[in-house]
């Protein structure tokens, strides 16, 4: 929304003429009121049990508290500490998708945008679930079933607990595997070292930072394949209106029965379903169902639920005929994940692997005087069939 200025119904002259007028006279500005930081601080927690759509998740099904919380809550007094709070409360919750809509350069890699290897506990073990390719990762040769074993020559477990220790919570429950995937993307502003054990022995690397790794690339690749078949794959821009003018191009230069894949593998930012709805469009002939939302918040506030189904409509003279099928993984994330499961409720075949699993749609809560920006799921979202959808896991692709 933009804002008018004041000065837009002063004259030029008029407005100079008063400058000049409160000069010599010594007037200053108003002094603008104190932001109240603490008072800010103190509206995160109730947005949160307001809000988010996942409470039962949480340990005990609350919003996180302790000691250490409430001592860092007490103590803001400015932007910076404010911030430094509502960044501890986000991590609280053991969510990839909650943030704030501020940062510090020295903060943890946003995870799964500047990830390069997915970590899942095994046993007592933080094994390496798959590594992205063309990344540090991949190309020191970390594979999928190697172990993160040290993080700045820590041992992993150790890592995590302190990692929680900080915020004066135990590493229960998710907290382990969310923590050690923000560990080993590492911090912004710096270099990993990260000790791997896998079949070859043990090795200590240090791998630069994703941040650092970042290209300009087109909004979706044509790459052509075998019997006029084209796969289209989309470089991490589903929240980018042009995409849909790069994709619509795409298509329309396809025979009209060539097979296509798409290939969602390396969507880990998510996006808008404007995006996703346009790409779906283009292979229904009628209104479809593509996923559920539910949202907890007004269940909360009148005791009724509130759930709707989104749907796909056909896109005037953007049809496609020929067979369709989807490629995802790891790091395909929220809306990327919507599509996936939107192309399997149009009955079409989506392949790869558990995905990023990051859970429901995201909503912006502005503190009411400060106006910094929280971050979190506020919404539930399902498959048509039921299913929760961060909990689908796809086949392997095969061929």
């Amino acid at each position: 929304m933009k804002h008018g200025s004041a000065f837009g119904q002063i004259p030029v002259g008029a407005l100079v003429a008063a400058l000049i007028a409160g000069a010599a006279s010594g007037a200053t500005p108003a002094e603008q009121p104190a932001v109240d930081y603490r008072a800010d601080a103190g509206e995160v927690a109730g947005l949160i049990a307001a809000n988010y759509a996942y409470l039962d998740h949480l340990p005990g099904g609350a919003v996180p508290s302790s000691a250490k919380l409430d001592a860092e809550r007490d103590a803001v007094h400015d932007d910076d500490s404010l911030l430094r709070y509502a960044e501890d409360m986000m991590t609280a919750l053991a969510d990839h998708h909650a943030m704030t809509g501020s940062s510090f350069r020295d903060d943890w890699a946003i995870v799964p945008t500047y990830a390069d290897l997915w970590i899942v506990r095994r046993g007592g073990a933080y094994v390496i679930d798959a590594v992205k390719p063309d990344t540090p990762a991949a190309r020191a040769g970390i594979v999928a079933g190697d172990r993160l074993v040290a993080v700045d020559g820590v041992a992993t477990q150790q890592a995590v607990a302190t990692f929680w220790d900080r915020l004066g919570l135990a590493p229960e429950g998710e907290r382990g595997p969310f923590a050690a995937r923000i560990l080993a993307a590492g911090r912004r502003d710096r270099d990993r070292r990260l000790t791997i054990a896998g079949a070859t022995g043990q090795r200590s690397l240090t791998l630069a930072s994703l941040y650092r790794e970042r290209q300009d690339r087109p909004p979706v690749t044509v790459i052509p394949g075998k019997a006029g078949a084209v796969t289209i794959r989309f470089n991490n821009a589903l929240g980018d209106s042009a995409t849909i003018t790069a994709f619509d191009h795409a298509m329309a230069a396809l025979p009209d029965r060539a097979p296509v894949t798409i290939d969602i593998s390396d969507v880990p930012s998510g996006g808008t379903t404007s995006v996703a709805r346009a790409i779906m469009g283009w292979f229904v002939t009628r209104p479809m169902p593509y996923q559920v939302h539910d949202l907890p918040a007004e269940a909360r506030e009148t005791g009724i639920p509130r759930r709707w189904i989104e749907e796909v409509l056909p896109r005037p003279g953007k049809h496609h005929v020929g067979p369709v099928r989807v490629v995802a993984g790891r790091w395909t994330g929220s809306v990327g994940e919507a599509l996936a499961i939107g192309f399997q409720s149009l009955g079409r075949p989506v392949c790869g692997s558990a995905m990023a699993g990051l859970k429901g749609a995201v909503y912006d809560f502005d503190l009411p005087r400060s106006g910094l920006r929280i971050k979190f799921p506020a919404e539930r979202l399902y498959a048509v069939d039921g299913r929760p959808r961060e909990t689908v896991a796809l086949p392997a692709c095969r061929g």
